[in-house]
């Protein structure tokens, strides 16, 4: 989740559009302490961060998508 506010917090007002784009409100993308595995996916699509990055406790040892 670091690495998800890393992000949100460098390109302010981010967080609206990452939370319109997959569907959820921004007070629940700040209430995640991990992003959630059924949101990895959506959320790498949208903000360019690999899912490895999101939760290197899910995807290990996985290369990155080309």
């Amino acid at each position: 989740m670091d690495t998800l506010r890393t992000h949100l917090k460098a390109e302010r007002g981010n967080l609206s559009k990452l939370a319109a784009a997959i569907g959820v409100t921004p007070g629940a993308i700040a209430q995640w302490d991990k992003v959630p595995a059924d949101r990895v996916v959506e959320i790498e699509r949208v903000t360019g961060i690999p899912r490895q990055k999101l939760r290197p406790d899910l995807f290990e040892g996985m290369e990155a998508a080309e």
